[in-house]
């Protein structure tokens, strides 16, 4: 058995660790509710509001940016399923029979995970935003995108490989995104003047 054999052996050992042999009933619900996008709007609507507390009108800055990950994760772990084209749980047919489906299997492919690559991408430019603007470290963040993408291995969704290099994909956008953020915040223009400025010089020229 090759090393490459030895871990997709351990990837499926896991899974089915989680899935299968440390389900509960009340576990269930909680999962569920965990990985659904629903649940999460008040958090996003709170985190808006905190933003455009602290930042004024500077806060649509973060919206933006925050929207720019999400579209950067998303097309990134699509692309790479297309690539690794790695079947999901209940499409394996090695351990398929043993598979609890709380969902839908959903598209053929799972390595990575969208859903770890969004949030552990949301949570890793929030937490660097709010700390250079404010100096506080919000570690829940972590511990929020953990559990969403945790669920998605105990619904049945994806394998443990798949949210590791989905988290590991959202972190390092994140921290690129967080990154051009601190340039809009460095930055001596506010994104107001900037597109007065464009306006400007757009009139001009049609005159």
């Amino acid at each position: 058995m090759s090393f490459i054999e030895f871990l997709k052996r351990l990837d499926k050992i896991f899974f089915l660790l989680i899935n299968h042999d440390s389900s509960y009933r009340y576990l269930d619900t909680v999962m569920l509710f965990a990985r659904n996008p629903l649940t999460w709007i008040p958090l996003y609507i709170f985190i808006g509001w905190y933003f455009f507390k602290k930042a004024g009108s500077r806060a649509w800055q973060f919206i933006l940016v925050s929207l720019l990950t999400v579209t950067v994760t998303d097309s990134v772990s699509t692309l790479f399923k297309n690539l690794f084209e790695r079947v999901r749980p209940c499409y394996d047919t090695e351990i398929s029979t043993l598979v609890r489906h709380l969902v839908d299997c959903g598209g053929e492919y799972s390595f990575p995970s969208s859903h770890a690559a969004n949030h552990f991408g949301l949570a890793t430019l929030w937490f660097w935003c709010i700390l250079k603007m404010t100096g506080k470290k919000w570690n829940w963040l972590w511990i929020w995108a953990t559990a969403v993408s945790y669920a998605q291995i105990y619904v049945g969704k994806h394998f443990p490989s798949d949210v590791a290099v989905g988290a590991l994909l959202g972190v390092l956008v994140g921290t690129a995104m967080s990154k051009i953020f601190e340039l809009f915040q460095d930055s001596k223009l506010s994104s107001q003047k900037i597109l007065f400025r464009f306006s400007g010089k757009h009139a001009q020229n049609q005159i």
